[in-house]
């Protein structure tokens, strides 16, 4: 297994011939770009003079500066602390996703009117489907990782047709399947509970194999001695087999959640006033679609890492409470 302090980086400080390798790639790939009309291009254009308005040599400079800034900064980067590297690192993505953000001209006011509506009811009713159809997943997922670790071919044929069904169909059909065909048999759904069931059965075919894999993670020892003493089944898998297999569980669980967080955006198609539906109705009568678009993502990605933060204690405080 490897770990940050196990994996040799000085490599690519050290090296001039991994530098020039990743010199050369860079400058090849920036020059399958033209940016001679980007914000970039025109500050070279200042430096350099008009020739950078056309032509290949305009590419070539441009691609060569990014090439060599792009060197440069991995060397020095490699000498700061570990930390330091990571906040420079994610300081220069920032910026430059900012920079391109910037490129489309958006309403700023725009988006400062609308986005308080954006957060309160968009963010919350996201939060709401997600939390909720993560509870049943969770839920059915035991339930059919149970089954599927079960001798009771019955039990094991339905959670394995379960699992490859709800897998196998996209997400979409799946909550046009339940909210469109559950009325044909006389079952009439509204669009918030059928976005949050496509949700739970779909997310919980994905964890069953989760839950079936934490639990084989364990070892037979465990079930038999637990046996021996007299344990039942519920109390083997509440007090012993449950809390070894979290810190495996975990890290798979969280990938999970957040897809599930993004994947909550597909209810939009319903009508629900999600985050995706509030975000394309308020940019649409003014035409203002990238303005809350982007406004979207940014609240989609600030969720996303504030779930990113709360994997990583979990992660932290199971594989403490394992060590232990």
């Amino acid at each position: 297994m490897l770990y940050q302090d196990t994996v040799e980086t000085e490599v690519l400080v050290h090296k001039p011939s991994v530098i020039v390798s990743i010199f050369v790639v860079v400058l090849a790939a920036f020059l399958m770009f033209n940016l001679t009309d980007t914000t970039f291009g025109e500050l070279m254009r200042l430096v350099m003079g008009e020739p950078l308005q056309s032509g290949f040599y305009g590419r070539f400079a441009i691609a060569f500066v990014i090439a060599v800034m792009f060197c440069l900064n991995l060397v020095l980067i490699g000498f700061a602390p570990l930390r330091l590297q990571i906040a420079i690192v994610w300081l220069e993505l920032l910026l430059l996703f900012l920079g391109f953000v910037e490129s489309f001209n958006l309403n700023l006011p725009f988006i400062s009117e609308n986005l308080p509506y954006l957060i309160t009811q968009g963010v919350m009713t996201t939060i709401y489907v997600s939390t909720v159809s993560l509870i049943f997943a969770s839920l059915i997922a035991i339930i059919a990782a149970i089954a599927k670790l079960s001798s009771n071919g019955f039990a094991y044929g339905i959670a394995s047709f379960y699992t490859s069904f709800f897998r196998g169909l996209p997400l979409l059909m799946q909550i046009y399947l339940i909210y469109l065909g559950l009325p044909q048999l006389g079952i009439v759904i509204d669009a918030v509970p059928s976005g949050i069931l496509a949700l739970s059965v779909c997310a919980g075919a994905y964890m069953t194999e989760i839950f079936r894999a934490g639990i084989q993670s364990i070892d037979r020892g465990q079930w038999e001695a637990s046996r021996s003493m007299g344990f039942g089944f519920g109390l083997t898998m509440r007090k012993i087999i449950l809390p070894q297999a979290l810190p495996v569980i975990i890290p798979p669980m969280g990938n999970e959640f957040i897809a599930m967080l993004k994947n909550s955006s597909l209810v939009s198609v319903l009508g629900v006033w999600e985050l995706t539906f509030l975000a394309r109705t308020l940019g649409q009568p003014t035409f203002n679609h990238m303005e809350m678009l982007i406004s979207a993502s940014i609240i989609y990605w600030i969720l996303s890492a504030c779930l990113e933060v709360i994997q990583s204690r979990l992660e932290r405080h199971f594989s403490r409470s394992k060590v232990r």
